[in-house]
């Protein structure tokens, strides 16, 4: 127990999307998802795991999940997902803007149009 109480565990804000029951549960929250569809042996999308952490902890009133494309087979085919990695921003349950590649900049600039979107229909 030597232990100093300075080890911060992170909790990761992305969660892994499991089934196709979880991804209707998630997607059906009312709240603003962003989704990186990936596959384990696809570099690109391997590569873009801590950065999709990141945003994750940057836009905290977003939900972040995660679909492995052969683990969640239904769920890629019902969002026509083709190639990965591939992100999703998805609105009430449906697609607001999709982004093929692994490319940062891009991705947060898509982000950061998808909240301001949210937040002017607000008001």
């Amino acid at each position: 127990m030597g232990g100093n109480g300075h080890e911060q565990v992170m909790k990761s804000r992305v969660v892994k999307v499991e089934s196709e029951e979880s991804w209707d549960f998630f997607i059906s929250q009312g709240c603003p998802v962003v989704v990186h569809f990936t596959a384990s042996w696809c570099m690109p999308s391997v590569a873009m795991n801590p950065f999709f952490e990141e945003l994750a902890l940057t836009y905290q009133d977003i939900l972040f999940l995660t679909v492995d494309v052969d683990e969640v087979k239904g769920v890629a085919r019902k969002m026509e997902v083709k190639a990965m990695p591939t992100f999703l921003l998805m609105k009430e349950g449906a697609q607001a803007d999709k982004l093929v590649g692994a490319n940062p900049d891009e991705i947060r600039k898509r982000i950061n149009a998808f909240i301001y979107s949210i937040r002017a229909s607000k008001t």
